[in-house]
Parts: structure tokens; sequence; C-alpha cells
């Protein structure tokens, strides 16, 4: 028998607006968008059904605009219209390599992308596009990390892919206590009760209760994007 590890059906993968900054303070480095385009078409190729939920913290951030005055709701309608934006570009990216690819947003922006409806998501994915979904969950108040794992519920995700700059889910901070330790595993109540820094907390429950493994990696490595979507055992898994 193989040991290579048996690749997902389907997942989801959710990469912070942040991580298409490369080296930028602010923005989209054409670099960056384009290594992880290459390394989503890669992991396509093996088979495995690929949905992406971005965030816009590159372009706006709403709870960040909300702290200098702004009202929140406008500043999170404005957070997803820049998720949108990111959207598109990896859709443009993805096209450039020939990867059919669907941007679907929660909220209804017609001339340029697809309203999200699930049953419409889940048979894209099942022709072998790649979904990019946008906007969140289309309401203020509710991270990308929320809409993450909200959306990996509904398209029947086998895991939820978390793209981060850390290599895991450690006790503490790691950048600021070198003596930080990494967990290959941990709990969703250690998660919870401990408030490790992985996800918001609504985003770890709704895992916690519909069962859903979420692992988290450092998207910085080679190939870490394919590994993780082949099932190899990168980074950190929380579980039950």
């Amino acid at each position: 028998m193989s040991d290579r590890p048996a690749p997902y059906r389907r997942v989801l993968l959710k990469l912070s607006g942040e991580a298409l900054m490369g080296d930028l303070d602010y923005g989209i480095e054409p670099k960056v968008i384009q290594r992880l385009a290459r390394e989503i078409a890669v992991a396509r190729e093996t088979g495995v059904e690929i949905a992406i939920v971005i965030g816009g913290g590159n372009i706006f951030r709403g709870a960040g605009l909300a702290r200098t005055g702004m009202d929140r709701v406008t500043g999170d309608y404005m957070g997803m219209l820049a998720t949108v934006m990111n959207a598109l570009a990896i859709q443009d990216a993805l096209e450039t390599l020939d990867v059919f690819a669907r941007v679907m947003s929660a909220i209804q922006i017609h001339d340029v992308c697809e309203d999200y409806i699930r049953r419409r998501a889940v048979r894209h994915l099942e022709k072998g596009r790649v979904v990019i979904l946008a906007a969140g969950t289309g309401n203020p108040f509710f991270t990308t990390d929320t809409a993450a794992s909200l959306r990996a519920i509904e398209i029947g995700a086998d895991v939820l892919l978390k793209a981060t700059k850390v290599d895991g889910v450690y006790d503490c901070d790691p950048v600021g206590n070198p003596d930080a330790v990494r967990f290959d595993t941990v709990t969703y109540d250690q998660v919870i009760s401990d408030k490790l820094a992985v996800m918001d907390a609504t985003a770890v429950v709704m895992c916690r209760d519909n069962n859903l493994p979420l692992r988290i990696f450092d998207l910085t490595r080679p190939n870490a994007l394919i590994q993780a979507m082949s099932g190899e055992e990168i980074g950190s898994l929380v579980t039950a």
C-alpha cells in the first residue's frame, strides 16, 4: 500500500487579504498572486474540488475603519467590496493558467460576478471549476473567518484550510516568544478556552458543532498549499 495521504475530495481554502500583499504595504503583489494561482492549479490537477474565501484586509478592514470613527456597518460593507476586488484578481490569475474559475458574491454585483447560491456553487465545483467566494457572509459584524466556516459547511467541504504566515497553532505568539510551543493537533475547545490565535471564536464554534476539521499552515512555504490540499500533515490540525 502507498504511504501517500489520500487527497481530499473537496476543500475550502481561507486566504487573508494580507496574504496577497507580499512585501508591499498595501494592495496586491503580482508575484504572490501568480504563485498562489500556480499552486492552486497543480492541486486542482489531483482532482480535488477547490473553493476559496478571501479577505480584504490588504485594501480595507471594516473594524479598523470603525476605530477611526467611521460607521461600522459602512466600514464592513467597504471591506466586503474589497474582498470582491481580491476575488477578481485571483480569478484572473487562475484563468491566465487556463483554470476555470467563478467568483460568487454574497452581495449582488451582477455586472462583475455571480450571486452566491449554494447549489450553483456546488455544481461549479463538481464541474472542476475553482469557486472564489467573496463579500464574506454579506452581513456586517461577521468576519471572513466566519464566512469561511459557514461556506465550508454549506458546500460539504472535507476540511477548512486556513493559510497564514505562521506554521501552525502555538500556545502563545511565536513572534514575540521564541519558546512558544506548536501543536500538531489541538481541540476546538482548547482553541476557544485558551484563546489561541487561530480564527475568531464564532468560526471555531461553527467548525466544532459541525465536526469540520481545520488545518492551519504557513502559506509562504513553497508548495505548502499543494501539500495541504493533498491531505499531508503540515501545520496544525484543529479537530474534536
